[in-house]
């Protein structure tokens, strides 16, 4: 299980706002594997994660979100928080970002209000998928199939509904990534750079 996802890369697109155990969970899940995740942004220097409605911890942004090249991924995980969802949906980068993502089969691994962001960008039509509730006319609208489910499993996507969820979404992220062979053309050696978490 440690060596599971040796070498894979995955981008965490984060602002002010997010969900802190929607981040922290799947970053400790995915890295417990072998994976290392780089934590982007739009913020600079650090970003405030929240619990719930509160203000919790700070966390220093890995890579500013205008320098991040998809091409250096092998997948990206959206945390939710509703602050978090509303304002990376609007930001052309990520849209740009998760489109790249999904125009090359990428594992997307999405929760709770994240999927706002794929909605935004006009991705969700066809996929099958859940969130947090509040979402699902939004996703529905943007010809998505919403489910009330922990866990969606649906081609490259992950999605699950909340913290509860994350026991499962954590154990299909890293199924997900487990299957997909590393397609950046880097080898393990050579991601030890500016940007990713040792």
């Amino acid at each position: 299980m440690q060596q599971e996802l040796n070498g894979r890369r995955v981008a965490i697109l984060v602002t002010d706002g997010f969900e802190q155990i929607e981040m922290t969970s799947p970053r400790e899940a995915l890295e417990g594997a072998g994976a290392k995740c780089v934590l982007i942004s739009n913020k600079d220097g650090e970003v405030q994660a929240f619990k719930h409605h509160d203000k919790s911890d700070k966390f220093k942004v890995d890579l500013a979100l205008a320098k991040a090249d998809p091409n250096d991924f092998d997948a990206v995980l959206l945390p939710g928080g509703v602050s978090n969802g509303d304002a990376l949906r609007i930001e052309k980068k990520a849209q740009q970002f998760v489109q790249e993502m999904e125009r090359a089969g990428k594992p997307i691994m999405v929760i709770c209000h994240g999927g706002w962001l794929l909605v935004s960008s006009g991705l969700v039509k066809g996929h099958t998928m859940t969130s947090w509730p509040t979402l699902q006319d939004d996703i529905r609208n943007a010809g998505g199939n919403w489910q009330d489910k922990e866990v969606i499993r649906d081609r490259n996507w992950v999605s699950s509904r909340k913290p509860d969820d994350l026991p499962a979404f954590n154990r299909e992220s890293i199924r997900l990534l487990g299957e997909i062979k590393s397609s950046t053309g880097v080898q393990p050696g050579d991601r030890e750079s500016a940007g990713v978490r040792s």
